[in-house]
């Protein structure tokens, strides 16, 4: 199998003691590509490191919802210039990961929404695709995307949402991210759902090191963890060959972010 993981945080000072031993487990097992979610300001120097000292590594560059009380204004002005600084770097491939968090308890939602639009516009202004967070608001999420349009579209990161939702999406030009979460017996919307999707529509991803699949309970999440969750979806849930679903998420991505 040839797997690309859509969505990981290999830059996490969990990898910092084996890094290079797990991106070289994952490679062994056939991921070939990690694209790695930026989190906040204070921490995009330390993802584009580990960008440039892999080839196979490609980043993004956002403000993520859930760490709102970390932002500040002037935040904005920094990923423009981060953007123009990259914005020809081969290895820049979205913006990300930004978002709606409605699930965060006393969270502001007119401040969460500002940085989600304002994000969405910069998306806009660099051509660049999105990998958006969204937790208990497809809907405002949606309405944010029609009224903000992005040419190339991009992820949802982690999708839970509905059938319906899902074809929204679609017609957005966004793909579906799809990691462990369906591998726990309780997710029985997300199980579902999923094979009522095409696979024009999926892409894989860890989210590592964090939603560990059911099977690596109570351990770190890794990339290294991709191919048994592709396996399983495959044959538990879809009834196609694993190889197949490899080959469909991973062209999908590739032509989200216009790789060869």
């Amino acid at each position: 199998m040839r797997l690309i993981d859509s969505h990981c945080h290999l830059d996490f000072p969990d990898f910092d003691a084996d890094r290079n031993e797990v991106l070289n487990s994952a490679r062994a097992a056939g991921v070939q590509g990690f694209v790695l979610a930026a989190i906040g300001r204070k921490h995009w120097p330390r993802l584009w490191r580990v960008v440039e000292q892999h080839q196979d590594c490609y980043g993004t560059l956002g403000l993520h919802p859930y760490f709102l009380a970390d932002h500040q204004p002037d935040d904005l002005h920094s990923l423009r210039q981060q953007l123009q600084l990259y914005r020809q770097h081969p290895r820049l491939c979205a913006i990300g990961e930004i978002g709606l968090d409605w699930q965060l308890a006393d969270t502001d939602r007119k401040l969460q929404q500002f940085y989600f639009e304002e994000q969405l516009k910069l998306a806009q202004e660099f051509s660049l695709p999105a990998i958006l967070h969204v937790r208990k608001a497809h809907a405002d999420a949606i309405a944010a995307l029609k009224r903000i349009p992005l040419a190339r579209g991009g992820i949802i990161h982690a999708f839970n949402g509905s059938y319906e939702q899902a074809q929204e999406y679609h017609k957005l030009g966004f793909l579906l991210g799809i990691g462990g979460a369906y591998s726990w017996p309780n997710a029985r919307k997300l199980r579902s759902l999923l094979p009522r999707l095409p696979l024009e529509l999926l892409v894989l991803e860890t989210d590592s090191p964090d939603m560990a699949p059911a099977f690596v309970t109570s351990q770190r999440n890794s990339p290294e963890h991709l191919p048994q969750l592709c396996r399983l979806l495959a044959s538990q849930l879809l009834n196609i060959p694993p190889e197949q679903l490899a080959h469909h998420t991973s062209t999908n991505l590739r032509r989200l972010f216009g790789w060869a």
